[in-house]
Order: structure tokens, then C-alpha cells, then sequence
């Protein structure tokens, strides 16, 4: 594969910024996984709609294939079945749901095992994905759109079935922000102002 140089130099922190990225997507997830008995890991809410399960064990295939051999093979991997992840397993029980999460932590513990090894002079690199060229910081952008997109739909489909009264937020509960604007930025309303 070709390399190619940008004109502006990209940013020094970039590996450690998605790292972090990641890091706080996966823990939303689980956040919200961490709520659901095993029943609800499997329900699915409405025909045509996917469970929290099968989307956990999408990404999970999709983990695996992008970030294995991430600089040197194409994304998508010869041995993945993409269509065979939106199968809804027929088995609901703890053990199938053990079986999708180890499933989970493989594929994020190869994407941090790739982005750990990655320097600034890879971040010009080029991979493909479906044999269409990307440079690496975009392959990364890409993957970043893609699994904040699915972790947002199995947040949306974990608080329907907990219930909005016996879910517990990851991120700020309605009704909060303006107490803690308050505090992050300090308390007199005209800082609050200044910040709008």
C-alpha cells in the first residue's frame, strides 16, 4: 500500500484522542448493557429492529475485522459473515449473552491493541476497506461515526425496556445541566451567560 503525505501536519495527541473516544463509547455501552437482566439483552422492541445483543455482536464482528492486521489488510476480512451478525441468536440465556460480550471485548481489545500500536508517521498511511483506499486518520473517523451510531441505538433500546424512572444516566440526566454548567464554569450567572 502507498503512503501519502498531507500538506498540514496532523495533530500530535490524534492516537491518544481517539483512544480516548473509544474508551468512553465502549463504557456507554456496557453502561447501558449493565442495566439489562438477560431477557431484555435479547428483546427485541419491534419487527425489523435489532436487539441489544445482535447489535453488540455486529460490532464486535466489525471490530474484528477492521482492526485486525489494521495497517497491512483490508478492513474487511475474507472470513467475516456481516450478514450471519444481524442473525438474532436463538438461544437467550446468560450463556449466549457471556459468549456475545467475550465476543464484545475481543474486537475492542484488538481495536486498542491497534491504535496502541500505531505512530504519527502511520497516521499518513493508506488502508483499504472493501478495497477502497483511506488514509488512516479517515479509516479511524470512519470506524468512530459507525460504532458511536450503534451505541447510541442500544442506549435508546436499554432505557425503553428499563424505563425512563429505573435508568441510570451515563451522562448528564435532564433537568442537571444547568447546575453543572454552574459548576464546571463557575456559579455567578454571568459566567453561565458568557459561556452560552
Amino acid at each position: 500500500m502507498s503512503n501519502t503525505q498531507f500538506a498540514e501536519p496532523l495533530p500530535s495527541d490524534m492516537i491518544s484522542v481517539w483512544k480516548q473516544v473509544f474508551e468512553r463509547q465502549k463504557a456507554f455501552g456496557e453502561h447501558a448493557f449493565d442495566q439489562l437482566d438477560d431477557e431484555q439483552f435479547f428483546a427485541v422492541l419491534s419487527p425489523g429492529l435489532n436487539s441489544c445483543a445482535v447489535i453488540a455482536n455486529h460490532l464486535a464482528g466489525n471490530m474484528l475485522s477492521r482492526w485486525t492486521d489494521f495497517l497491512t489488510t483490508d478492513g474487511e476480512k475474507p472470513s467475516r459473515d456481516r450478514d450471519h451478525e444481524f442473525d438474532p441468536p436463538t438461544e437467550h440465556s446468560g450463556g449466549e449473552r457471556a459468549r456475545i460480550m467475550e465476543r464484545w471485548n475481543a474486537g475492542w481489545g484488538r481495536l486498542f491493541d491497534a491504535l496502541d500500536g500505531l505512530t504519527r508517521a502511520d497516521l499518513s498511511k493508506i488502508v483499504t476497506i472493501r478495497s477502497v483506499p483511506h488514509p488512516v486518520h479517515a479509516a479511524v473517523a470512519r470506524q468512530l461515526d459507525h460504532y458511536s451510531f450503534h451505541i447510541g441505538q442500544i442506549n435508546i433500546i436499554a432505557r425503553q425496556l428499563v424505563g425512563t424512572d429505573r435508568w441510570v444516566w451515563f451522562t448528564l440526566p435532564p433537568g442537571a445541566t444547568k447546575a453543572f454548567n454552574e459548576k464546571l464554569m463557575g456559579g455567578g450567572s454571568d459566567s453561565a451567560d458568557q459561556h452560552a
